[in-house]
């Protein structure tokens, strides 16, 4: 009896500490995404992404760089491909364990480590060369998973895309994010 109250109790942590963790969704012109984001492992991504999403910023921008097979990014321009003006730059988080895994959620950035802003890449495949250490002795850190509508990113990995300006993998339709909606803060 002990032994079964002690399995139930341990269960019932487990499932309290999944629960803990904020969600939300993203709607887009291809259908919706929901997304598990890891504060324990990645306070600040998550709190700078849970940010944007609350200001609303993710409105209305694009998934602008789509490579099947790699991943497709997004968060920072508009369908026209202008760049929004956002906050300044985090720290990098990729020591955190997590992995560029398939189905995965990361903070895009550029050659400096530590330029994350607004923009993040769902990972379309195992990615374990962007994981901490890469080339660069960083990585690009890893801050939640997609939970539902893996079907979505599919998708969107599919569409066509080509050069816009000095872009490469532009949607040659826009894949427009609508919404970013926190749907659960813990």
């Amino acid at each position: 009896m002990v032994k079964k109250l002690s399995t139930l109790i341990a269960g019932l942590i487990v499932s309290v500490s999944l629960w803990a963790m904020p969600i939300v969704e993203m709607e887009t012109s291809l259908g919706k995404i929901t997304i598990e984001l890891n504060s324990e492992k990645a306070p600040k991504s998550v709190a700078n992404f849970m940010q944007y999403a609350r200001d609303g910023f993710y409105d209305g921008t694009v998934f602008h760089r789509v490579i099947p097979g790699f991943m497709i990014q997004g968060g920072g321009f508009d369908e026209k491909m202008v760049q929004k003006p956002t906050r300044n730059a985090i720290m990098n988080e990729a020591k955190n364990g997590l992995k560029n895994v398939r189905g995965t959620l990361a903070m895009a950035r550029k050659p400096d480590p530590h330029s994350a802003t607004a923009q993040f890449f769902i990972n379309h495949a195992d990615n374990g060369a962007l994981d901490y250490p890469s080339q660069d002795g960083w990585g690009y850190a890893v801050f939640g998973k997609v939970t539902q509508g893996m079907d979505v990113v599919d998708k969107i990995a599919r569409v066509p895309s080509g050069d816009s300006g000095m872009h490469q993998n532009v949607p040659r339709t826009p894949v427009i994010i609508k919404t970013v909606k926190i749907i659960s803060e813990k």
